[in-house]
């Protein structure tokens, strides 16, 4: 039987955590089931519990698109959320937070875990 459909997932240290994080300040549509958490985001990302074994991913694992990045940023800047400046990437981010060098623009940011994100450019 040929595979047709999938989901993605990754995982976290605290899931009250990223439970709060995802749904309070993000704002997403979340739900939990057997101690995992349900991001809903047009398509479903399994956040599950890896406790003190959880090692932050070093890539982006969930991206955001949005029309205005900056204005995004500002918005979640006001909600308590706190954006990354990466040295070595082929451009600056500027005084908003926002990548504005080859491709889209894009920020990134971290969750509660440290699992890398970003709020990126609708293509």
């Amino acid at each position: 039987m040929p595979v047709h459909e999938g989901f993605s997932g990754f995982s976290v240290d605290d899931v009250p955590a990223a439970a709060q994080f995802y749904g309070e300040v993000l704002g997403l549509d979340v739900s939990q089931d057997h101690g995992m958490l349900w991001l809903h985001v047009g398509h479903d990302v399994l956040v599950y519990p890896k406790g003190e074994a959880h090692t932050p991913a070093t890539f982006t694992v969930l991206n955001f698109p949005a029309d205005d990045v900056a204005a995004t940023v500002a918005e979640l800047r006001a909600r308590g959320v706190q954006f990354e400046r990466y040295a070595g990437t082929p451009g600056e981010t500027d005084e908003d937070f926002v990548f504005r060098g080859e491709g889209p623009q894009i920020a990134w940011f971290t969750d509660p875990a440290g699992n890398v994100l970003s709020v990126i450019e609708r293509m």
